[in-house]
């Protein structure tokens, strides 16, 4: 008998998603047209740029077919300014503004090319800059930089969301706005657990509370003020 699978996406299945984020490549040989599920891919013709799913690019820099160009983003100077942001606020950093003639919805936006926005986390930031500075580091200007930046800004983030998490017990929502996809994936455990834990400590609030209720009505405690009451009419 199967375990029952656990809710929303995990980790892996997070970052096979993120696989189908366009980026901007260079081809480096002459490639024919492609007809795919996704949709068509244009024939490739050095030295033109090409937007290509990010597994196919994957696949192409493997092959040294191509080089892809890394999202304005994903530098040294981008993540810096952005790691500023979340130091300076509690919030999270907003995310790439949507643009009123875009065709694509969330979390698929036009954010992991090579003319994103610079000063924005897109929803795949952080599996998408790890499979780049895997496969294509050649690629990325400052790699070791690029990779110590964006582990500050994992842990800035997840600390967030922790501390964030306390408001749960208030009655109160967590701000999850301009938070990845990876993010959500790993601290969906650390949430469903707190969430888990305070409603078993209501629970017992309340349960206590209501044996604190019929043990004083037993004893004759409550409804002294009643009886006085029609006793005066």
């Amino acid at each position: 008998m199967a375990l029952p699978l656990p809710p929303g996406l995990t980790p892996p299945e997070t970052a096979f998603m993120c696989e189908m984020e366009m980026v901007t490549i260079i081809p480096r040989q002459r490639l024919e047209g492609l007809e795919l599920l996704g949709g068509p891919i244009p024939p490739l013709n050095p030295p033109y740029r090409t937007a290509l799913p990010l597994w196919l690019a994957l696949l192409l820099k493997r092959q040294r077919r191509a080089n892809i160009l890394p999202p304005p983003w994903l530098s040294p100077p981008s993540l810096l300014s952005i790691l500023d942001i979340e130091k300076s606020t509690p919030s999270f950093s907003p995310p790439p503004p949507l643009s009123p003639h875009t065709t694509t919805s969330p979390p698929f936006l036009p954010s992991a090319t090579s003319n994103a926005p610079p000063d924005a986390l897109p929803y795949h930031w952080l599996e998408l800059g790890e499979m780049l500075l895997e496969a294509a580091s050649d690629d990325i200007a400052e790699p070791d930089n690029v990779r110590r930046v964006m582990r500050d800004l994992r842990e800035v983030r997840m600390a967030k969301m922790r501390a964030g998490v306390g408001v749960l017990e208030g009655g109160r929502e967590v701000n999850m706005n301009g938070v990845g996809g990876m993010e959500v994936a790993e601290g969906r455990t650390f949430i469903g657990g707190v969430v888990d834990g305070l409603r078993k400590i209501g629970a017992s609030k309340e349960m206590s509370r209501r044996e604190r209720e019929a043990e004083e009505r037993e004893n004759g405690i409550g409804g002294g003020e009643e009886d006085e009451d029609d006793m005066d009419i």
